[in-house]
């Protein structure tokens, strides 16, 4: 499974930290930007970005930003998306967004989070499978009927 990543300047390290850790992991990605640091650059822009490859190319999308919260906000924007927030703490809520909710973008908090942490975050991420469950379905396709895109 391709993964799409991307970040603004405050999630740019971590943002180069998870690519070594997709390297070392045999994890395919694509990396949407930023591809230097630029302490000006803006979130929506690479948030909408991966959000629009993840959809293209149906697979899963990491944002980094200082909170996470920017980043999930504009990615949520598009059609098709269902990005979540992560910045510690307890990791179960990254397992019940995949089962729940099929969420398909993790938004990880740099300002927070340790390189450990995040990789692990995403690790999770990756690995855990939507549910498939009857009431699950029904509150997605829900939420679909209000997306205008």
């Amino acid at each position: 499974m391709k993964v799409v990543i991307g970040s603004d300047h405050a999630g740019f390290k971590l943002k180069e930290k998870l690519k070594v850790f997709f390297d070392k992991n045999k994890i395919d990605y694509e990396d949407v930007g930023p591809y230097k640091y630029d302490k000006n650059d803006d979130y929506p822009h690479y948030s909408v970005k991966v959000a629009e490859k993840v959809v293209k190319l149906k697979c899963k999308g990491v944002i980094i930003g200082k909170s996470g919260q920017g980043e999930a906000i504009a990615s949520n924007k598009v059609k098709g998306i269902r990005a979540m927030v992560y910045y510690g703490k307890d990791k179960k809520i990254i397992k019940l967004s995949r089962e729940h909710n099929d969420s398909n973008i993790l938004s990880l908090g740099a300002g927070f989070l340790s390189e450990k942490e995040a990789s692990e975050a995403v690790k999770l991420f990756l690995s855990t499978k939507f549910s498939n469950h009857s009431r699950h379905k029904r509150r997605l396709n829900e939420i679909s009927k209000f997306e205008k895109r």
